[in-house]
């Protein structure tokens, strides 16, 4: 039995920042010189980003006083311990509202779920994220739990992958997979120019996915394989590590590139021929879109769904390919049968490959109308 998506439900926060008052937001900040403004006016221009969200409310409320601004408009630097709190004061919630969406969208009791599997590279604790949505959607306390951790944006992908696997061992089995990032958190002023593209892509947003093999007629993403691939280089380009003031990202300008040289060998040996009627590609930054492209030779609509979900949402790291994915699912123009492409990438550097299969709902000829087709057969 092939172990299906039956939904994905999605959650963000309340604040929402448009692009360009978060780039004055940065550009205005006491100790950019004249060349650091330039720079961030540029890279969040070319970003190609409209709006996103975050769980501090003092970047949406100018004026506001706030753990992370001060009234004067200044960026603080919070510690890690703090901004780490502020993680485990936020996520949770967040969790809950996109998990509880996927059950309703599924029509699937909390009581049904055997197995959670919960990702984040933004915030840690324990008892974690998996204890919190056994707690907070009241799962049977038997339900088996998973975390994946500081796996960065391409989570998503093992954590389906680990859903498919219990599946497959266990055929009755309902897993919960949710994603959930809060990147904004770890902002900080900086002229530095990795700093800068991180601050201009990352979002904050949590997605969840209910996956089982015992899905009957239902519509939904099959589960068909998943692939694995270390770059030869971008051990040091793609890095997440945690420091005094925050978690750091290293995000360097190679990350594109690295990708545009060896994306096409990553999935010919994945797809092996294969050629997908629709992509669902994480998009880490418009140039990595753009380099996915036309490493691939795809044509510009291929990356629709990708492009539109970083335009109203930004890069919510691991989180970021279940809302394309979602996207894919309730398109109406991706029909029954359709094999969707899904690239995510991440520290390492790592490239996540997975296929999936849509299907939507079939209907099932009542008895009469069976009879009636026998009939006249």
């Amino acid at each position: 039995m092939t172990a299906r998506i039956l939904s994905i439900g999605t959650a963000t926060p309340p604040t929402t920042i448009t692009q360009d008052r978060i780039r004055d937001f940065f550009a205005q900040q006491p100790d950019c010189d004249r060349l650091t403004q330039r720079l961030i006016r540029a890279t969040f221009d070319a970003a190609q980003i409209e709006r996103r969200h975050t769980v501090l409310r003092e970047l949406g409320d100018p004026g506001r006083d706030g753990i992370f601004v001060d009234a004067a408009g200044a960026l603080r630097s919070p510690g890690t311990a703090l901004r780490n709190a502020e993680y485990i004061r936020l996520a949770p919630e967040l969790s809950r509202r996109a998990a509880q969406s996927a059950l309703d969208e599924a029509g699937m009791p909390a009581s049904r779920i055997t197995h959670v599997v919960t990702v984040s590279c933004t915030g840690c604790f324990a008892p974690g994220p998996d204890f919190r949505i056994v707690r907070d959607l009241g799962l049977a306390s038997s339900t088996e739990r998973y975390h994946l951790g500081f796996i960065g944006c391409a989570a998503a992908f093992p954590a389906l992958r680990a859903a498919e696997r219990f599946c497959a061992a266990q055929p009755d089995a309902a897993v919960l997979v949710v994603c959930t990032e809060l990147c904004s958190l770890h902002i900080r002023p900086s002229t530095s120019p990795d700093q800068i593209v991180s601050s201009s892509v990352f979002a904050d947003g949590s997605a969840a996915a209910v996956i089982t093999a015992d899905a009957a007629e239902r519509p939904g993403l099959d589960l068909e394989r998943f692939g694995t691939t270390l770059t030869s280089e971008g051990e040091k380009d793609m890095a997440w590590t945690i420091g005094d003031d925050g978690f750091e990202m290293v995000l360097t300008g190679e990350v594109p590139r690295i990708i545009g040289r060896e994306i096409r060998a990553a999935v010919d040996g994945f797809l092996d021929g294969e050629v997908p009627t629709a992509w669902a590609v994480h998009p880490g930054g418009r140039s990595i879109l753009d380099r996915v492209q036309a490493g691939l030779e795809l044509a510009p609509e291929a990356l629709q769904a990708s492009r539109a979900v970083l335009r109203d949402y930004g890069n919510m790291s691991s989180a970021t390919v279940m809302f394309i994915l979602r996207e894919l699912l309730h398109d109406d123009t991706v029909g029954d049968g359709a094999r969707i492409a899904g690239l995510a990438f991440g520290p390492g550097l790592t490239v996540e490959s997975a296929l999936f299969t849509k299907r939507t709902a079939a209907v099932v000829p009542s008895a009469g109308a069976e009879r009636h087709l026998a009939a006249a057969g």
